[in-house]
């Protein structure tokens, strides 16, 4: 069994890749969040590696949020973003990850003070050097956070709209599953009539009522997670007929208690009834 283990791992590791599910400000590094929170003076619960990783153990997505907030204190200036993404195309070319499309809550980081149009050149130059430097390319979905109102949400489709061609590539929609879509249906709509793609988290900690909620006022083209579509089997043929895929992460969804465990994740069930399934 480790001799067949080992070889999937190799096999894995050398398959060229795509990853449609993954969050920037989520990518820090114990080592690089210590480094910005101490050049930013941002106080955090422990001083070394070993401890911060005894803190990203979630208990559930209210601590995971509480976790994330205050990762996302620790970015201040422009070249502390760029350093988080630089790192993560790093470790991306190393898994052979040769394309990715990163969520990145512009909303907050305008809340915490950052000058959007400077954050924005930054990424977009070093998103522009990605192939050269690391043999990999990355794209941004910059998205709308559910439960803090359509203020911030505006100043997100803004940020999405004029980074069109820089990197920009979807307007995304994350947060609460239980705070309602309706507010944002023009924002998506905006977006969908200036050329970007629409996606949504859906399904993950809610049930399949709020993936119906995102392909209908969303327009959503991917469903981020989506295992509670299991729940409704003609949510599950909707899906399968109209090929919408679903982003599934199965590690987020037990460490975050979406699932009690991986053998209980519903991924083979989705497959087998004919969903679109995708792995990050």
């Amino acid at each position: 069994m480790a001799e067949i283990s080992e070889s999937l791992a190799r096999f894995a590791a050398a398959m060229p890749k795509a990853e449609l599910h993954v969050h920037l400000e989520g990518s820090i590094q114990p080592a690089t969040l210590l480094q910005l929170a101490r050049r930013r003076r941002v106080e955090l619960p422990a001083d070394d590696e070993d401890g911060l990783r005894r803190w990203f153990r979630f208990r559930d997505f209210e601590h995971f949020v509480h976790i994330y907030l205050t990762c996302c204190r620790c970015l201040r200036d422009p070249e502390d973003f760029q350093l988080v993404l630089e790192e993560f195309l790093v470790g991306q070319q190393r898994q052979n990850v040769l394309y990715s499309e990163v969520h990145f809550t512009i909303g907050t980081h305008l809340a915490n003070g950052v000058n959007g149009g400077e954050v924005a050149e930054a990424l977009a130059e070093t998103l522009d050097d990605a192939w050269e430097r690391h043999g990999v390319i990355a794209r941004l979905i910059p998205d709308i956070v559910r439960d803090v109102g359509p203020a911030r949400a505006d100043q997100t489709l803004e940020w999405a709209l004029a980074g069109r061609g820089r990197g920009v590539v979807a307007l995304g929609l994350s947060g609460f599953e239980s705070s309602p879509d309706e507010p944002f249906r023009e924002h998506f709509r905006t977006a969908r009539a200036a050329g970007l793609h629409c996606v949504a988290h859906a399904g993950e900690h809610e049930g399949p009522e709020s993936i119906r909620s995102a392909l209908e006022i969303c327009d959503a083209e991917r469903i981020g997670h989506g295992i509670r579509a299991v729940d409704d089997p003609e949510l599950v043929a909707d899906l399968a007929r109209r090929e919408i895929p679903l982003e599934i992460c199965p590690t987020s969804n037990v460490r975050l208690g979406a699932v009690a465990e991986p053998r209980l994740h519903p991924f083979d069930d989705l497959r087998r009834a004919g969903a679109v399934v995708t792995v990050n």
